[in-house]
């Protein structure tokens, strides 16, 4: 019997003294350092501490210290400052009614997106390295020997936080992945599996570059991914997995471009396993993308089974039927069972209930089983 694995985008519910602790540090109100530690530390071993219990088979520390999956870089790499506009999706764009009612219901986060405002150099790897001391330790009393941690591509830190100093992206981008190189390597070289999150090779469609057609779109994400790639040097692909996604928000999500198109594109990632959306109802028949595609050697795809936008905690059967489907395209061997997306993708911020998150991760988890039995 093949044992289907699971695992998750990485981001998960952090609670209210976390976010409170983040929220503070991100206003620069005087926090005690001792405490702030000490609370990271105790709810990063809660974390492991529940999907030991739940049962998924490779973590992450749930993104606890980190306000968002992409802002964090402002305390790891010098030249960041101020804020940055927001930029709304042209989905929402095309429906105005509905996102001035999104955002006055509060269903977006608030918090700076610090600009590029001088040279990129490494600041502090000591975030990083408490980071990934703590992570160990909880590890080690949940009972795992493997785990992941997420780090932000250069093409989604630029899609939030624009330069006011690069005479254009390509060159700001050349930057960020000479900085953030030393942040991936270090997490490999802790023997964690590191985990690119990189929404910019879908949500970037519609969000940084909406005035595009396909086409032009599809040559500025081959940039994103040379500069990827080029970040990921001398690192082993089977160290490395990556995360795409179309935007983590209930929307129409009419403008997202098509996974068959941008998988050419993907393909080319010097990586190991790629997680990308496959239950929510703009993505979900796009299984029929992978059909026929000639995989990378030891490529895994770490489908989502779960959606991470609704409180609809799916059935396992449901999630069963999911990872079946790709396990007929590829073989059991090359699928783990994921999410679309994270649960808490921004601190204190998180369209799905806490709660009902680790309801939905139990779903996952026996979902993989019956799948393991069935197949």
């Amino acid at each position: 019997m093949t044992n289907i694995r699971t695992t998750h985008v990485g981001s998960l519910p952090r609670s209210q003294i976390v976010a409170d602790l983040l929220f503070a540090k991100e206003r620069e109100e005087p926090v005690d350092p001792a405490a702030y530690d000490a609370a990271m530390e105790q709810a990063t071993r809660e974390v492991l501490r529940r999907q030991a219990e739940i049962g998924i088979d490779v973590p992450s520390d749930g993104e606890t210290s980190k306000i968002s999956y992409a802002t964090y870089i402002k305390d790891r790499l010098t030249g960041f400052s101020g804020d940055s506009p927001r930029r709304v999706p042209a989905d929402l764009m095309d429906y105005p009614a509905y996102a001035e009612r999104i955002g006055r219901s509060g269903g977006t986060p608030t918090y700076r997106r610090p600009r590029c405002t001088g040279p990129i150099a490494v600041k502090s790897m000591a975030p990083l390295h408490r980071d990934l001391a703590v992570m160990q330790v909880a590890m080690a009393e949940a009972g795992y020997r493997h785990g992941f941690m997420n780090s932000a591509s250069p093409g989604v830190i630029a899609l939030f936080q624009p330069s006011d100093i690069h005479a254009d992206a390509d060159a700001y981008m050349e930057d960020l992945a000479e900085g953030m190189r030393h942040e991936y390597q270090a997490i490999v070289d802790a023997g964690l599996t590191l985990q690119i999150d990189a929404p910019d090779l879908g949500l970037g469609r519609h969000m940084m570059y909406p005035d595009l057609d396909e086409d032009a779109f599809l040559r500025r994400a081959a940039i994103h991914v040379d500069l990827i790639n080029h970040a990921l040097r001398g690192i082993s692909a089977t160290c490395v997995r990556l995360h795409v996604c179309w935007g983590n928000y209930e929307g129409p999500h009419t403008r997202d471009i098509a996974l068959a198109r941008l998988l050419p594109e993907l393909l080319r990632l010097r990586v190991g396993a790629v997680l990308f959306e496959a239950s929510n109802p703009r993505h979900a028949h796009e299984w029929t993308a992978w059909q026929g595609v000639k995989l990378p050697q030891d490529w895994v795809l770490i489908p989502g089974c779960l959606d991470s936008t609704t409180n609809f905690v799916e059935h396992p059967e449901l999630v069963a039927q999911r990872i079946a489907t790709f396990a007929r395209l590829v073989g059991p061997d090359r699928v783990m069972a994921g999410t679309d997306c994270g649960f808490g993708t921004f601190a204190g911020y998180g369209a799905v209930h806490g709660d009902i998150a680790w309801a939905k991760l139990r779903s996952l988890v026996e979902g993989a089983r019956i799948a393991s039995r069935n197949i």
